[in-house]
């Protein structure tokens, strides 16, 4: 895993579909995330009245994953997410130039006690 490269996904949606992106990223290969609550202000404000159908409350989510999984990460948040729709949220990747005590899906396979 040492030179196998990493990225990461940083993810930005309404805080109320907050639950359902971290599901479907975790099934679709993602080891783990980091999530908190933040407000956002942009779009809202540019589409007036209709802006008001767009909550304020934001939850960001962060995710390292490896370069076999970083595509359907991405795909399924996308989706889930209806990230392509004007005010719902945006992701974006990254790559990680270094990380120290990553843990992937394989060394956590490894690091689980034989049965």
């Amino acid at each position: 895993m040492e030179d196998e490269k990493l990225y990461l996904l940083t993810i930005v949606v309404q805080r109320k579909f907050g639950d359902k992106i971290l599901d479907v990223a975790l099934k679709s290969g993602a080891s783990g995330a980091t999530y908190f609550y933040a407000q956002g202000t942009g779009v809202r404000q540019g589409l007036g009245l209709w802006g008001e159908l767009i909550d304020a409350e934001k939850q960001l989510i962060f995710v390292v994953t490896d370069i076999h999984h970083v595509d359907d990460v991405l795909k399924a948040v996308t989706d889930a997410g209806h990230l392509k729709r004007p005010g719902q949220g945006f992701a974006y990747v990254q790559e990680v130039v270094k990380a120290v005590g990553f843990m992937g899906n394989e060394a956590q396979d490894q690091d689980q006690p034989k049965a």
